[in-house]
């Protein structure tokens, strides 16, 4: 079966590959259909672009100036992983047809090092540190892409949303946190079409697995932890156990890792189902059935977890009340648990983004604001993209774009114009 996160099957010819390519992205930036030979993965992406109204050909916008740029290199913890970036891709990135770059979750390049030439190249395009390089602002990219589909995928030529990058091919890895499944970020090889081979993308690959490794061993020894925001099935890890939950065993769970102390089962009862008229023996059964996947982790009479579980939601928490907003916006990878109807855990998922967003118009920082804005979750947020427009510089193209925005969401919203 052929890999379908590979650009091409051994014996392609990429000069011919490109050639229609080529046709296949004029074709869908025309009329929005997708024709062969566009893999799945770049057509889902060209999508997701266009949605997004990702320029089809233009330079990617910098978003962290030097200042901001050192201090979030500094706090990251894939600045711990650089060692082992440049021992495996070092030697390729200097070899003046390559560069290595790292960027964080929301695609933020953290590094991008090469051959001076090569990087002199890549500056034309704005690949460079501190621009922003996801789908939503790039198009279809290897680390963004990565990030997207959270999978190691290679971007070859023309398979590029943006026509400026499509003289490029790259490869890249998403990297998570092995102790919480937390995505860090993405490791990435750009260079020329001889790159689209099987041997850059495990490259790539393997280069991301030993980071993790590295990191995990400078880590305190795994114990529970719980990922739920921005995802409607939970992934619990125990001991370096993954188990994805399904929707209502992660309400439970994240109830349980809110309330330590326990919860009776008429407490539980409200909280997942609020007033209906529900049997005990529904509840019960629930939970019978997590306890075959949790084992002793789970215990009763109350209804409560016997070890301390480090959930997503409450590192978000933690960043806030220690007064950092970029390492909590960083951690928050969408609402918690977000088709949840459940009762408790919509009050959670209110809470904490209420919280998030208070701090955000507290602060009126335009690099955090921005951020929230043009996240999925808060793209609709018309008091965020109010105060962006404040926090802009006066004369900025960006606070035009951002004063655009909000007067059509007042439109939208029935609201009279400022």
């Amino acid at each position: 079966m052929v890999n379908p996160w590979l650009a091409m099957e051994t014996g392609a010819d990429p000069a011919e590959r490109i050639a229609s390519l080529r046709r296949a992205h004029e074709a869908f930036l025309a009329g929005g259909q997708v024709t062969p030979p566009v893999r799945r993965v770049v057509a889902d992406s060209w999508r997701r672009s266009a949605a997004a109204r990702a320029a089809s050909d233009g330079v990617v916008p910098v978003e962290l100036d030097e200042d901001a740029l050192r201090a979030h290199r500094q706090a990251h913890p894939l600045a711990r992983a650089m060692p082992v970036f440049r021992e495996l891709l070092g030697a390729i990135a200097q070899d003046g047809a390559h560069l290595l770059a790292v960027c964080d979750p929301q695609g933020r390049m953290l590094w991008v090092e090469g051959h001076p030439g090569v990087v002199r190249r890549a500056e034309r395009m704005n690949f460079v540190a501190g621009a922003r390089w996801d789908e939503r602002h790039a198009g279809t990219n290897a680390p963004g892409t990565a990030l997207a589909a959270d999978h190691a995928v290679q971007i070859f030529a023309a398979e590029h949303y943006n026509r400026r990058v499509q003289p490029w091919t790259c490869a890249a890895a998403p990297l998570h946190d092995l102790r919480t499944g937390r995505l860090l970020g993405a490791v990435d090889i750009t260079g020329g079409d001889h790159l689209a081979s099987p041997h850059s993308l495990a490259l790539v690959q393997a280069t991301a697995r030993a980071a993790e490794s590295h990191l995990a061993a400078q880590s305190p020894q795994p114990g529970v932890c719980l990922t739920a925001l921005g995802r409607d099935e939970a992934l619990l890890i125990v001991d370096g156990r993954q188990l994805r939950l399904g929707r209502r065993h992660s309400e439970i769970m994240v109830l349980l890792a809110h309330h330590p102390e326990g919860l009776t089962g008429d407490q539980l009862s409200v909280l997942l189902y609020g007033e209906r008229e529900m049997r005990p023996v529904t509840l019960r059964a629930e939970m019978s059935r997590l306890r075959q996947l949790a084992g002793p982790l789970l215990a009763s009479r109350p209804y409560r977890l016997r070890r301390p579980v480090d959930t997503d939601a409450s590192a978000v928490g933690a960043d806030l009340t220690a007064g950092d907003l970029p390492a909590a916006l960083g951690g928050y990878r969408g609402p918690l648990l977000p088709l949840s109807e459940a009762p408790g855990v919509r009050r959670l998922r209110t809470a904490l983004e209420d919280r998030l967003r208070r701090t955000l118009l507290a602060g009126r920082d335009a690099v955090a604001l921005r951020q929230w804005a043009q996240a999925p979750w808060g793209e609709d947020d018309l008091e965020i993209w109010e105060a962006l427009v404040e926090a802009l510089p006066l004369h900025s193209p960006a606070r035009a774009d951002a004063y655009a925005t909000s007067a059509r969401l007042r439109t939208a919203y029935g609201l009279k114009g400022t």
